[in-house]
């Protein structure tokens, strides 16, 4: 893990996607596509801002979410919805991007047809993904059921998710396609966090399922 720390959020913000950018391109110029892959929550909100405006040719890059709430995109509680309003907008604008939520369907019923979408952009070139103080990330929740499945090496690329802490179900990324991310950036604030990242030790991946990125991460604080 590579803790980066920054004086103020806006520094942190710009920090961030200036990593992003430099990777997508790179990965652009090397191989014509990059998929970036992209958490939800308000901490990232402020590096989609930046990064929308970037010179990247957008039209070359996929976007998809780490996980979704199973609610309609316009629901303020949808990470589309952020994405949308903040990164798919100026020049990021000509990006495309995978839905993982698909009206009228049930979670059980609709993750096929994601999953198969999703394939053909496997794997992720840049990950910018998030964390809870209970150590989750995307929706792999400790307390959830089949977290342990969700954190297998042979797990399927997507699967549903109801943690008891939340109050609807979700479609997450597992863990093998999250860690294998050619690069992977945890967004994080407050020392509250930052305590917990550095004090994490060797727990079971299902107690804290953000520690099967940290090994190869570039953290990124601030207060």
């Amino acid at each position: 893990m590579r803790l980066v720390s920054y004086a103020d959020r806006a520094r942190h913000a710009y920090g961030v996607s200036a990593a992003i950018s430099l990777e997508l391109n790179k990965a652009i110029e090397q191989g014509g596509h990059a998929t970036l892959c992209v958490a939800g929550g308000t901490t990232p909100a402020p590096a989609f801002d930046i990064l929308s405006g970037a010179l990247i040719d957008w039209s070359k890059v996929t976007v998809v979410p780490t996980d979704e709430r199973w609610v309609d995109e316009d629901d303020a509680r949808s990470n589309a919805a952020l994405v949308k309003k903040h990164l798919l907008v100026g020049k990021a604008a000509k990006a495309n991007y995978i839905s993982f939520y698909i009206k009228g369907k049930t979670p059980a019923s609709g993750i096929a047809s994601i999953t198969q979408k999703l394939a053909p952009h496997l794997p992720i070139t840049v990950l910018l993904a998030g964390m809870g103080l209970d150590m989750h990330t995307a929706s792999l929740f400790p307390d959830a059921e089949g977290i342990k499945a969700a954190m297998a090496d042979d797990a399927p690329p997507l699967m549903v998710m109801q943690p008891k802490s939340q109050p609807e179900a979700r479609i997450t990324l597992t863990a093998p396609v999250l860690a294998a991310a050619k690069h992977i950036h945890i967004m994080i604030t407050g020392a509250d966090k930052r305590a917990v990242v550095e004090g994490m030790g060797a727990p079971l991946p299902e107690k804290a399922p953000v520690s099967i990125l940290l090994g190869r991460a570039q953290v990124h604080w601030a207060e």
